[in-house]
């Protein structure tokens, strides 16, 4: 200043000191009414209007001042104009990288590449995208902030700006302190929240989920974080949700984390989930599971609350539910009567195939109610099997019409009494000679399902021999007489 008032209002205005002059002159009252022909306060605005004309290092260098100067933010607009000529230099080169960076000594300017080694880098559409991520990082967390939601609102590539961030993160915990470092996850996840959920890398979100839970960062930031991961879970694995549970916990893995990565999944940001996502997220969580069932110290409410997290239709079988459910119940032997059963009644017994349900009625670890409960859904099945092959013979018409009826009254006999049979089971009896009981109707069961089988193969062939008939009849001349 006292180069400038000395030297008869002469200075060299450059993007080092140029955010210091402007605040300078401010504070100062610099103005022509104030200070004669030193105008100072008017130099630097005519310097700033030719801001279009700095090279790349130069806007670098006025902000990294900028960010030192906190009135200049609020009280200039040299901050927001620096960050909105670099947003548009990005866009405008999202296609071709600058030769010139801060880190070589010989950039003269901002200029598109035109060398052997610029020829090279276009054919690295990743390279040419981000060629500018090492020198924006040299930036603190607020300036990042304000970058990131101006390029937003220019629709830039959110691919991109993801990649950025999670750049930043690393590159800034090289050399910073424990707060410093919640300040930069903070603000990156904040960011990466506003972008779109299929443009950020699911694997990278897992990585910065165990950097926050070593920081004590704020809620909502971990909150965002977990919606998230939750969104993206059908692209998760199962090593990145074995987390280890939190300091002072007894049980193994986070579980309770995983069930907020399903409430996120299920209810998340308004997005429509489809059945191929809903099943490749039932067969994860349906191997996690089996991962955390032999944990002694997992209790029973957590292991039904995972169990019942997603919705009946997102499984085609409960076979793997079951003989997960049979090493919790084998591992877990002091749970009551009421918990056993309160896991029995989560499974869904129409979804057992018959080895299944077999396997459940020789199972002395699951209450007896449970085995009664699968053999009844199996002989349901069995039903509506005898009653689609009656259905389909009363399309047919063949001479074996009267043998196929007096079968099928045998099976609705038999079937009968297998209704009977299970009604009349005293379930408060014995549990040896309940399933002794079990392994007969199971017999009957079996012996059931392979006669309706051959019906059914009876069935197909006499049809198709009846439409060739037909076919075969209509080809014939008529004869004349």
């Amino acid at each position: 200043m006292s180069r400038f008032c000395y030297n008869n209002g002469k200075i060299d205005i450059n993007p080092s000191n140029i955010s210091l002059l402007y605040s300078a002159a401010q504070f100062m009252e610099m103005d022509k009414s104030g200070s004669g022909n030193c105008n100072l306060l008017e130099k630097t605005k005519k310097s700033i209007e030719e801001l279009s004309y700095w090279t790349w290092p130069d806007i670098l260098v006025a902000l990294k001042h900028c960010q030192d100067l906190e009135q200049v933010e609020t009280s200039s607009g040299i901050l927001e104009k620096c960050l909105d000529s670099l947003v548009g230099r990005l866009a405008m080169t999202s296609e071709a990288s600058p030769c010139a960076s801060t880190s070589s000594p010989d950039s003269s300017g901002f200029r598109l590449s035109c060398d052997t080694r610029s020829t090279k880098s276009l054919k690295n559409s990743f390279s040419r995208a981000t060629w500018w991520f090492e020198d924006i990082s040299v930036l603190n967390p607020n300036l990042i902030e304000m970058l990131i939601k101006s390029m937003v609102s220019r629709e830039y590539n959110h691919v991109i700006i993801s990649r950025f961030l999670f750049y930043y993160q690393k590159a800034r915990f090289y050399s910073a302190s424990s707060d410093e470092k919640r300040k930069v996850l903070e603000i990156v996840i904040d960011m990466l929240y506003t972008l779109d959920p299929s443009s950020i890398s699911c694997k990278s979100l897992f990585g910065i989920l165990h950097v926050v839970q070593s920081l004590n960062t704020r809620k909502s930031s971990r909150n965002k974080l977990e919606s998230m991961i939750g969104s993206q879970m059908d692209q998760a694995t199962l090593d990145n949700l074995l987390i280890p549970s939190p300091y002072g916990k007894s049980y193994l893995y986070d579980v309770n984390l995983v069930l907020r990565f399903l409430k996120a999944f299920l209810h998340g940001r308004g997005w429509q989930l489809s059945p191929m996502q809903m099943k490749k997220v039932a067969s994860l969580i349906d191997l996690y599971i089996a991962e955390v069932a032999p944990d002694p110290c997992l209790k029973s409410s957590k292991f039904l609350a995972l169990v019942m997290a997603l919705p009946n239709s997102a499984r085609d079988s409960w076979d793997e539910l079951y003989h997960t459910m049979d090493i919790y119940l084998e591992v877990h032997t002091g749970l009551s009567e009421e918990e056993k059963m309160k896991i029995c009644c989560a499974l869904n017994y129409g979804k057992l195939s018959t080895e299944a349900c077999i396997h459940l009625s020789q199972n002395a670890k699951f209450p007896s109610k449970s085995a009664v409960q699968a053999l009844i859904f199996q002989q349901l099945k069995l039903k509506n099997l005898l009653q689609g092959a009656n259905n389909t013979k009363l399309y047919t018409d063949s001479p074996c019409n009267f043998t196929e009826t007096r079968d099928k009254a045998k099976k609705d006999k038999a079937s009968e009494q297998i209704v009977l049979f299970s009604g009349r089971l005293d379930i408060s009896a014995d549990n040896e000679k309940l399933r002794a009981h079990l392994q007969g109707m199971q017999w009957r069961v079996m012996e059931l399902e392979k006669i309706c089988k051959k019906m059914l193969t009876q069935m197909a062939k006499i049809t198709k021999s009846k439409v060739s008939s037909h076919s075969t009849a209509r080809s014939l001349p008529r004869l004349c007489s």
